[in-house]
C-alpha cells in the first residue's frame, strides 16, 4: 500500500527486487492506494525489469471504492468496474490481471450484475481469477452460490483482515472460505505494526502506521492500545520470540501462515528492513506448544457467539477436519 507514497520510487524498486529474488511472486495493490500511485509505481517497476522477472510476477488488484466525485465513480456496478479495471490495466502496464478483487462489499448493485462484468472480464481475457475483499461470510457465500448457478467464474480468494490480534473472522468467514475452498489473503497480518513489538503500552505512537493520519488507523490504534486483551496477545508473541529466537514480527506472521485456509499473508513492508525481517518468517514453524500459547491467549472472546462453548467447540472441530481434508487433496 506505501509504495509509491509512503516509500519513494529508488527504495521501492529495491524492495520489490529483493522481494523478487528471495522467490517472492505475488505483488498486490488497488485503484484507491495512494489514489492510483501505487499501481503507477509497479507499472514502471515492470516496464524497467526483464522479462524473465516480470514473467513470474502475480498481479493483484482491486476495484469498488470511489476514484472520483461522480456517483458512478465508486461500487462494483458495470460502468464503475469497467473504467475501474482498464484503469489499473493501463497504470499497471499488462493486459491481464492475474487475480481481480472485488475490495468490498456494495448493497446497492445487484450481485448478479457485478458477476455479469466480472464473467465478460474473463472471457475477454482481461482478467484470469477473481478474488473478494473485506466480505463478511453471508456476502461471501452469497456471491460464490449465485456464481456458481450463473455458470459465472467463483471467487478462488478472499482478502481479509487477519492476524492475532483480529481473529473474529474464524467464527463465519473462515469455516465458509473452507467450505468453498477459498484461499485465505490476511491482510495487515501484523495489526498495522503493533505486533512488530515497536509500540509500548501508555506511549505515544509518533511513527510507523498507527501513527497514520487516518480515520480507519486512528480507531485501530485506539482499539489497541485501550485493550488489556490485545497487549497480553503482544507479550505472549514477544516472549516466544526471545525463547526461539526471532522477532515478534516473525513469529506474528509465521502463526497466520500456520492456520486453516491461509494461502499467503500480504506483506506491507515499506522498508528494506522490513521486508528482510518478514521474509524470515517464510521458513520459520512454531512449535506446537508455542503455537497453542498464542492461539489461547489471543482466541476472541463473544459474550455467547452463536450457542456458547457449543458453538466455539463445533467450530473448531470443523475448522480442524477442514484443515485434514485440504491436506489430503
Amino acid at each position: 500500500m506505501g509504495l509509491g507514497t509512503e516509500t519513494d520510487e529508488t527504495e521501492s524498486f529495491a524492495i520489490l527486487d529483493a522481494f523478487f529474488e528471495a522467490g517472492g511472486n505475488g505483488i498486490d495493490t488497488a485503484d484507491v492506494y495512494g489514489k492510483g500511485a501505487s499501481e503507477e509505481l509497479l507499472g514502471r517497476w515492470r516496464a524497467s525489469r526483464p522479462s524473465d522477472v516480470t514473467d513470474r510476477a502475480v498481479t493483484l488488484t482491486k476495484g469498488r471504492f470511489g476514484t472520483g466525485p461522480d456517483v458512478n465513480d465508486v461500487g462494483t456496478s458495470r460502468r464503475h468496474l469497467h473504467r475501474s479495471l482498464e484503469t489499473s490495466l493501463r497504470r499497471l502496464k499488462v493486459e491481464t490481471i492475474d487475480l481481480y478483487q472485488l475490495h468490498g462489499w456494495d448493497p446497492l448493485t445487484p450481485v448478479e450484475e457485478t458477476i455479469a462484468f466480472l464473467d465478460a472480464a474473463t472471457r475477454a481475457g482481461k482478467i484470469h481469477h477473481v478474488g473478494l475483499s473485506n466480505f463478511t461470510g453471508w456476502q461471501m457465500q452469497l456471491f460464490l452460490s449465485t456464481a456458481k448457478g450463473m455458470g459465472a467464474p467463483v471467487p478462488v480468494t478472499l482478502q481479509q483482515q487477519y492476524s492475532l490480534i483480529y481473529r473474529e473472522i474464524e467464527y463465519e468467514v473462515i469455516p465458509a472460505a473452507l467450505h468453498n475452498a477459498v484461499g485465505l489473503l490476511p491482510w495487515s497480518p501484523l495489526a498495522a505494526g503493533f505486533l512488530s513489538g515497536k509500540y509500548v503500552r501508555g506511549g505515544a505512537s509518533s511513527d510507523g502506521r498507527l501513527a497514520a493520519d487516518n480515520p480507519m488507523v486512528q480507531h485501530q490504534a485506539k482499539q489497541l492500545h485501550d485493550n488489556d486483551a490485545k497487549w497480553a496477545t503482544l507479550d505472549a508473541v514477544r516472549q516466544a520470540a526471545e525463547r526461539i529466537g526471532a522477532t515478534p514480527s516473525q513469529v506474528a506472521l509465521a502463526w497466520v501462515m500456520a492456520q486453516a485456509s491461509v494461502t499467503a499473508p500480504i506483506i506491507g513492508a515499506r522498508t528494506m528492513e522490513q521486508l528482510r525481517d518478514n521474509l524470515v518468517a517464510a521458513n520459520l514453524v512454531l512449535d506446537a506448544d508455542v503455537t497453542e500459547t498464542l492461539s489461547q491467549v489471543s482466541a476472541p472472546r463473544p459474550e455467547d457467539y452463536p450457542y456458547g462453548r457449543f458453538g466455539a467447540l463445533q467450530r473448531e472441530r470443523y475448522i480442524d477436519s477442514s484443515e485434514q481434508a485440504l491436506r489430503e487433496l
